[in-house]
């Protein structure tokens, strides 16, 4: 009957409702007086998504195996400090040089303070420190676009909040809001805007103090100097500095954000021990997945050796490109569906200097500066504040930027990122430069992919073999949420995997 009613719109269907409530932990104790016991289950892949639904099963008594391609779980949470090497699809090596305690986030480096990420550090006594996502003192710079010299991003932002403020202000004085707008709401909006764009007494532009100084203000006898040589609306509109306002105000990447003490992969490293070492085989790959109806097989190869684990359930928690690869008997809706995902490219540099002049010569604590040559991002290191080196991430890109990088060689790589970054900070960008250490995940083992593209959003309903599989296999991945790309989108999945297998159980 309520199922008919949800049907008919008078109640929520059941996969409503299950979608609708929030996550609740596994435990033992959900077995008691039922007559059944917790399964044994297979997970294929040791990122985040499959070392959250083995942690979540693990605290109900389920019996896990976590099989990892490559050395180390993490998946895309990858962590480069000074001695890790790395040897690509192209047969690259590489072996990174930074001094202790200095690193760079390769994958996933950010943490919004909304997301279940930061729930998963707390739980696993993972310790977090602020990542500066935005910071008015870094630089934007496009080189397209004429400019000669980078523009501080408080300087960008006064002047384009200036003079969209001293337009829409001589709009209104003229009567264009008339229709839109009461007297008294325009005498509102003008009010807002004077104070917005830090407009004159005639309702004009002239610069201000949110520009910033030549000369800061300090004791008595100095008052400071502003900023000067204020470009024209029709310049400042030319430069399209305004494109990057709109970042600081998506969801996912307005601030604070965060970030792990000592890089991002101790979150994985915390997951690893709690789930215990012995349950993870490193070194796995999956060549066959096997639903044999009673339950599932998998086979992989290890240290040259093939081997077999069956299990009562299975959780692919691979790349699906990568799953896509594997032989299996899931049927042809499973392997279209995981075909349409397609990889995205994205990669970074990390650039060790023996000193940090950006904090010295430019005042710059954290933050990213934002350009529109193709190494896009330069990102500020949120760490080791006045220490006496530093990494800055020299880029971070995507698409077709990132796949031009990565055909170069690792020297290669270091040149063309110091001479788009000498551009913008001076010469000290390549003269104190120590080593360098560039990741490209299209070129990365077992991985293949920085992230993905779901093609109608993942509850398209060529995906439903996917959300919900018919045999004893199912799958997890921040692919199959509307957070790609983020940890939370894989801790979500897990648990929804998680969820979905234990209630199979419970009621098989």
């Amino acid at each position: 009957m309520f199922a008919t009613m949800g049907a008919l719109g008078l109640a929520p269907t059941a996969q409503a409702a299950q979608r609708d409530q929030p996550f609740r932990a596994l435990s033992a104790s959900d077995f008691t007086l039922t007559g059944r016991a917790a399964a044994k289950v297979v997970i294929v892949g040791g990122g985040i998504a499959g070392l959250a639904a083995a942690y979540e099963l693990g605290k109900a008594g389920y019996d896990c195996t976590v099989l990892e391609a490559r050395d180390r779980t993490g998946g895309r949470n990858f962590t480069v400090r000074g001695g890790d090497t790395t040897v690509d699809l192209s047969g690259t090596k590489q072996t990174a040089r930074f001094a202790d305690g200095h690193y760079m986030n390769c994958g996933p480096a950010r943490i919004p303070q909304w997301m279940i990420t930061l729930d998963y550090c707390r739980e696993l006594g993972v310790p977090i420190e602020v990542f500066t996502n935005v910071n008015a003192d870094a630089y934007l710079y496009n080189e397209s676009t004429g400019m000669t010299k980078p523009m501080r991003y408080r300087t960008a932002k006064a002047d384009v909040y200036g003079y969209v403020s001293e337009l829409l202000a001589k709009a209104t004085n003229k009567g264009a809001l008339d229709k839109e707008l009461t007297a008294t709401d325009q005498e509102k909006l003008i009010e807002f805007l004077a104070d917005w764009g830090e407009l004159g007494d005639k309702l004009t532009y002239e610069g201000g103090s949110n520009r910033g100084y030549t000369t800061w203000p300090a004791a008595a006898g100095t008052p400071g100097v502003l900023r000067g040589d204020i470009p024209t609306a029709s310049e400042i509109f030319g430069s399209a500095v305004g494109r990057y306002f709109s970042f600081e105000f998506e969801f996912d990447q307005a601030m604070l954000m965060f970030q792990p003490v000592g890089g991002m992969d101790q979150i994985p490293k915390a997951l690893t021990r709690a789930i215990g070492a012995d349950r993870i085989r490193t070194g796995a790959v999956v060549s066959k997945i096997t639903d044999k109806g009673n339950g599932v097989s998998v086979t992989y190869t290890q240290g040259g050796r093939t081997k077999v684990v069956d299990a009562d359930y299975c959780i692919g928690a691979l790349p699906p490109n990568i799953l896509a690869k594997i032989p299996h008997n899931l049927g042809s809706g499973v392997q279209s569906a995981l075909e349409a995902i397609t990889p995205s490219s994205a990669a970074k540099i990390g650039l060790e200097y023996k000193s940090r002049w950006w904090e010295l010569d430019h005042n710059i604590y954290g933050g990213i500066t934002e350009t529109d040559q193709d190494v896009t991002h330069i990102w500020h290191p949120s760490y080791g504040f006045h220490g006496e080196r530093g990494v800055l991430i020299g880029y971070y890109n995507y698409g077709s930027d990132a796949d031009s990088y990565a055909a170069l060689a690792p020297k290669q790589r270091e040149e063309r990122a110091v001479a788009a970054g000498v551009k913008i900070y001076g010469e000290k960008y390549r003269s104190e430069l120590v080593s360098s250490f560039s990741h490209h995940w299209r070129q990365t083992p077992h991985l293949e992919a920085a992230w993905h593209y779901t093609p109608g959003g993942p509850d398209d309903p060529r995906y439903k073999p996917l959300n919900e599989p018919t045999g004893r296999v199912l799958f997890a991945g921040d692919w199959l949420s509307y957070m790609d790309a983020w940890q939370h989108g894989a801790f979500s999945s897990a648990r929804k995997a998680v969820t979905a297998l234990h209630t199979r159980v419970l009621s098989s």
